[in-house]
C-alpha cells in the first residue's frame, strides 16, 4: 500500500464501486506482448483477498482489517486496469506505473527503455500520442498501447470485449 499513497492514492478495506471504470493497457518490446501484472494495487497475502484461478485477486468480503486495495488496481493478467473509487476522478496512467513499480516518463521512458536509444511510443484508441504519457486519463474502455522497439503486427485499437 506504499506505493498506492507514493501514486497519491488513498488505499481502502474493501473495493468501492461509486466510480467504477475499466481502461485497458498493452505493453510491447520488439513486437512481443509484457504481461501487465495481477494484483498491483492490491495485497493479495491480505486473509480478506480472495484468489481466483489463475493469478487474480479480489472479491474483498468482509473488508479487510487494514487498507487493502488501491482505488486503481488490477484483478488479473487481462491488462485491464480497475478503478473503483469513492469519487467519480478518473486516475492516471503515471499513478498506475507508480504502484507497478516501473519507470514511466515524458521523455518518454518506459521501465530502462528511453527515448532517443530505444524508441517508445504511445497509443490511446489506436491514435498516436505525443503528451507526457504520466497524464493520459484511465477513462471507461480507453486501449493504451505502449510499443517498445519495433511495433507488434497490429496496434491494439479498441478495447477487449
Amino acid at each position: 500500500m506504499a506505493l498506492t499513497r507514493l501514486a497519491g492514492l488513498q488505499p481502502e478495506t474493501h473495493e468501492t464501486l461509486v466510480f467504477h471504470v475499466h481502461a485497458h493497457l498493452d505493453v510491447f518490446v520488439n513486437g512481443d506482448p509484457v504481461q501487465v501484472p495481477a494484483g498491483i494495487g492490491i495485497n493479495i497475502s491480505d486473509p480478506a483477498v480472495k484468489h481466483g484461478p489463475g493469478p487474480s485477486y479480489g472479491g474483498i468480503s468482509p473488508p479487510c482489517n487494514q487498507v487493502c486495495i488501491s482505488p486503481l488496481h488490477t484483478h488479473d493478467t487481462s491488462g485491464i486496469l480497475h478503478t473503483e473509487a469513492a469519487t467519480p476522478t478518473p486516475n492516471k496512467l503515471g499513478e498506475f506505473f507508480i504502484e507497478w513499480h516501473v519507470n514511466l516518463s515524458d521523455l518518454p521512458c518506459v521501465g530502462g527503455y528511453c527515448e532517443p536509444q530505444s524508441s517508445v511510443q504511445i497509443f490511446v484508441n489506436g491514435k498516436k500520442y505525443n503528451g507526457d504519457p504520466r497524464l493520459i486519463e484511465l477513462t471507461d474502455h480507453k486501449e493504451i498501447a505502449i510499443v517498445i522497439g519495433s511495433p507488434p503486427k497490429t496496434i491494439p485499437t479498441a478495447f477487449p470485449v
